[in-house]
């Protein structure tokens, strides 16, 4: 393309991240390159097979660059930034699940507790983890191994001084040494919250050795019956470790990755691997979008779920040769052994999950006659108790991104298909901030006051996607429009899908097999595919400017500036004042520091 020609002879050779707008300013495409200015010209000079590749170049209407240190620099921030604004002709990574962690809370004698809201408040966060239910079976197996106190007494040393706390059942059970009463150390109790550290690592030695040394001692003391409470705790810990290990422990910590693609999305399997024992397993599904090679895709995913789920793992074992630049990173393509049953163990987990989506696709409702649509209606209709067939369902849900840029969404489903054109996306315009229960109000009223004014057809069934303040404010803007009474509208919590009606105290929780609740699933996750992608555009056209830039006194310099340090928003975060200072010095440091901490909510246990 002319147009570039003087551009393209001007971009420096130096490792690096590029960025293609079209003519309304919207971000196309993040790429990195080891040589800026070599890779953006291929984009002009080679012929490309691929249409999307073809209209991505058509469409460039702007290029920007940054230059970085390295190419490991370059790959990091390339993420972050397809992370936060996900452009149309990047890969889509079809994941948008918060995750859960175990968090051991910075103060006396920590408790330990799951959590999925991670803050700067100086606690310890262990995980992330793909399954909650992974991480409640992990706390039950430390209640039974380990004394660590669950309640929530402020255990400092001048309460415990003036005896303010009596033991509870806890202590008499055995489940707590009795700190309240100052019947533990809290060096005691370190040395517990240490072995739990080294089960959640999947080390089980330094635990083994604990408590052998532990029995040895009640025997030598002559206390039997409490030698014998250790010798069961290292049988359950020995039976724990060999449900857990799959290879020999002398593999150490790695990673392992595999993919397979078939048409146009691919699925990337990742093993997280410590001392022969698998911790964590996750399957994604990502979206090539331009002419990406098996190595280019399993290159990105590779990068963002060791950034997610925490790893430093200095090993990754990969099904084939792979150019991924993390300095002190040893890349294994193996023949043979552990390594290698491993890698079939991750492929093994590709097939299941392919399979999964499969079955779960059988179990919809395109394809099925009338009749077999209706059932799944009459069934819902009898669970709920609604007065009539619910033929026309509604569902709405606010969305926002890392606590800014408030959208919301709504769905609509006829005889229990989506029925897109009667989709509609919400701006804010009325609430300032991040105010989930006004925003709802302000959609569902806008929603509803427009169908009133045009004399449509009112739903059946409404669906708040959201607890009981969500519920009631929906109610509340259905109620002073006079149209209440025209819908039934019930409340769907987001973690244990129990549903509400509004002013009932007692939830509604359907059988978890029911055809009835596959098709309430189905509603909800349609409704947050269809309000996450409209954000996500919303982006990467500008319509929102990155977080950084809202804090007052920072521009667009000094936040491409913290972006080239830190890689992420995130990681500017959870930065300490020193580092931050680093950067941009101790004025604009405070300011941050300042914002980001008021933005942090307290997480409860």
């Amino acid at each position: 393309m002319a147009q570039f020609q003087d551009v393209l002879k001007n971009l420096p050779t130096q490792p690096g991240i590029y960025k293609y707008y079209d003519a309304r300013q919207e971000l196309l495409y993040v790429g990195k390159a080891k040589n800026i200015k070599k890779r953006v010209s291929s984009y002009f000079t080679r012929t490309f097979t691929g249409y999307k590749t073809h209209e991505l170049v058509k469409r460039i209407d702007r290029i920007e660059f940054t230059i970085v240190d390295n190419e490991q620099d370059a790959f990091l921030l390339e993420n972050s930034l397809i992370k936060e604004f996900q452009p149309r002709f990047n890969i889509n990574l079809k994941d948008d699940k918060t995750y859960p962690y175990l968090v051991i809370k910075n103060e006396p004698f920590p408790r330990v507790f799951l959590t999925r809201t991670k803050i700067n408040d100086g606690s310890q966060y262990l995980g992330p983890f793909t399954s909650v239910g992974r991480v409640r079976e992990l706390l039950q197996f430390i209640k039974q191994n380990i004394q660590l106190r669950t309640c929530t007494l402020k255990l400092t040393d001048q309460n415990i001084r003036k005896k303010k706390f009596k033991v509870c059942l806890e202590y008499h059970l055995g489940n707590c040494k009795g700190p309240c009463e100052g019947l533990q150390t809290a060096e005691d109790y370190s040395e517990g919250l240490a072995r739990l550290r080294h089960l959640m690592k999947g080390n089980l030695n330094p635990v083994r050795q604990h408590f052998k040394k532990e029995m040895a001692q009640y025997a030598a003391d002559m206390e039997f019956e409490k030698a014998e409470i250790i010798r069961k705790k290292l049988l359950h810990l020995e039976s724990y470790e060999a449900r857990s290990r799959v290879v020999n422990s002398q593999v150490g910590s790695v990673d392992v990755f595999s993919i397979l693609k078939e048409g146009d999305i691919a699925y990337v399997n990742y093993l997280k691997v410590s001392e022969g024992t698998v911790i964590l397993t996750k399957t994604i599904q990502l979206e090539p979008k331009l002419e990406e090679t098996e190595q280019e895709v399993l290159e990105f995913a590779m990068g963002r779920l060791r950034e997610t789920f925490v790893s430093d793992s200095p090993e990754i074992i990969v099904p084939f040769e792979v150019d991924y630049p993390e300095e002190g990173v040893t890349l294994t393509v193996p023949k043979g052994g552990d390594r290698k049953k491993l890698l079939g163990l991750s492929q093994k987990n590709v097939d299941y999950f392919i399979e999964e989506l499969q079955r779960k696709k059988m179990l919809q409702l395109e394809g099925k006659s009338e009749n077999e649509k209706k059932k799944a209606l009459v069934e819902l209709q009898r669970d709920l108790h609604l007065p009539k067939l619910p033929v026309h369902i509604e569902c709405f849900d606010n969305s926002n991104f890392q606590g800014s840029f408030p959208v919301a969404a709504m769905v609509c489903f006829r005889n229990g298909l989506p029925d897109k054109g009667g989709y509609r996306k919400f701006n804010i315009r009325t609430v300032e901030g991040i105010n989930d229960f006004a925003s709802m109000k302000e959609i569902v009223g806008r929603r509803y006051r427009r169908l009133k004014e045009e004399q449509g057809g009112f739903p059946q069934l409404i669906i708040i996607d959201g607890g009981k303040g969500q519920l009631n404010a929906a109610v509340s803007a259905l109620e002073e429009l006079g149209v209440l009474d025209q819908s039934i509208i019930v409340g769907l919590a987001k973690n244990e899908e129990e549903l509400f009606f509004p002013g009932d105290s007692q939830s509604i929780k359907l059988p978890w097999d029911s055809t009835s609740l596959k098709l309430i699933r189905r509603i909800r996750d349609e409704v947050h595919r269809f309000g996450i992608t409209f954000h996500r555009n919303q982006r990467s056209r500008g319509t929102f400017i990155n977080e950084l830039e809202q804090i007052e006194g920072i521009g667009k310099a000094t936040a491409q500036k913290l972006l080239s340090a830190f890689k992420s928003t995130r990681k500017v975060r959870e930065a300490s004042p020193e580092a931050l200072e680093a950067v941009v010095g101790p004025a604009k440091a405070l300011l941050i520091v300042s914002y980001f901490k008021g933005a942090a909510p307290e997480p409860g246990p």
